[in-house]
């Protein structure tokens, strides 16, 4: 399957990483490392995710890294997994 980043996921994660570079950049390269390694090993651990809890869709799962949550659907009918953003992790 093809992972595909959203615009939305992109801008945001632009907004996150500009905010990260002012405090420590060296924290910001480690943050953005893992998160690349996440996203490149979504096919083989997409078991281990659980449907999101902030959409009503059983196809849309939720990763949580460093307290943020990254939804993504799991599109079946394109073979892709789509990226759909990541916001700060609160609680319901």
């Amino acid at each position: 399957m093809q992972i595909v980043c959203s615009k939305e996921f992109i801008e945001q994660l632009k907004n996150i990483l500009v905010d990260f570079m002012q405090k420590d950049i060296n924290e910001t390269k480690k943050f953005k490392l893992y998160l690349d390694t996440v996203l490149y090993n979504l096919p083989t651990k997409v078991q281990k995710y659980k449907p999101s809890v902030y959409f009503d869709d059983d196809d849309i799962k939720d990763i949580e890294h460093e307290g943020f949550i990254i939804p993504f659907y799991i599109d079946n009918k394109n073979n892709k997994y789509v990226i759909l953003g990541i916001f700060q992790k609160f609680s319901l």
